[in-house]
């Protein structure tokens, strides 16, 4: 059994949830954290989670949005972050890709929702994309643990964060040809990774090109299980138990 521990099932992008949930089961997938990433979708978790048994919630608020986000978006995180199905303050983080200009802002959001974490003691989920060092150092600043998205670094990164107490964050890039993860994560085994999709993008060959949904968790599991030797039952057996080292799920 299963879980993806990173998605963004929202009604924007699927239009019949149950449909998704049947195709888990089949996929041995039973649960799933749905991931806000702005005040629009935090209030949508906080909604499907009470909707559904096998949901469990993130909210933040994501570093591209760092130009709309106001106070009252990060008051309701803190309102709702004892909710007994809000597992992380995630999606937050920093992301250079597209603009460097407001760096300063986006190292300010990322701040406060790591102090929240640290003040609450809840678990972050955390987007880094062309930001390590930055990343690195403002976690260094407060005590908290949690998740690195969507993890495709070196083996040198890899180790600092899982120094710090994170896990790595594994999904449908590692299956990608121009992805060389796999020779990172056959170096630091899979103690320290946990599965996830981030659907609806990102998802894994052979389906490359069509909308990712939860179930594709087996299909990570199955390369991995090529590319490790490493039965599919242990996969599943090891991420669970780090999942539940980290969330309280």
């Amino acid at each position: 059994m299963f879980t993806d521990t990173h998605c963004h099932l929202f009604e924007e992008y699927y239009e019949d949830i149950e449909k998704i949930y049947d195709e888990m089961k089949k996929n041995k997938i039973y649960r799933i954290i749905n991931n806000g990433t702005d005040d629009k979708s935090n209030k949508e978790v906080l909604k499907k989670i009470n909707e559904y048994e096998w949901m469990y919630g993130a909210i933040g608020i994501h570093p591209e949005v760092v130009e709309e986000y106001d106070e009252e978006d990060l008051t309701f995180i803190e309102k709702n972050i004892k909710n007994k199905k809000i597992v992380a303050i995630g999606e937050i983080g920093l992301d250079y890709h597209y603009s460097k200009e407001n760096k300063d802002k986006q190292k300010k959001l990322f701040e406060k929702q790591l102090q929240l974490a640290e003040k609450y003691n809840m678990p972050v989920i955390v987007h880094s994309r062309d930001a390590t060092l930055d990343t690195i150092e403002c976690i260094k600043k407060y005590k908290v643990k949690g998740v690195i998205h969507s993890f495709t670094g070196s083996y040198e990164t890899a180790n600092i964060y899982i120094k710090m107490g994170f896990l790595l964050g594994v999904n449908g890039v590692v299956t990608f040809k121009n992805c060389s993860f796999i020779d990172v994560l056959k170096k630091i085994g899979i103690d320290n990774i946990i599965l996830e999709t981030d659907s609806p993008y990102l998802t894994p060959v052979p389906f490359r090109g069509m909308k990712n949904d939860p179930s594709h968790i087996i299909d990570i599991a199955i390369f991995l299980e090529k590319e490790l030797g490493i039965k599919r039952e242990e996969i599943a057996r090891i991420t669970e138990d780090n999942i539940k080292g980290c969330f309280d799920i």
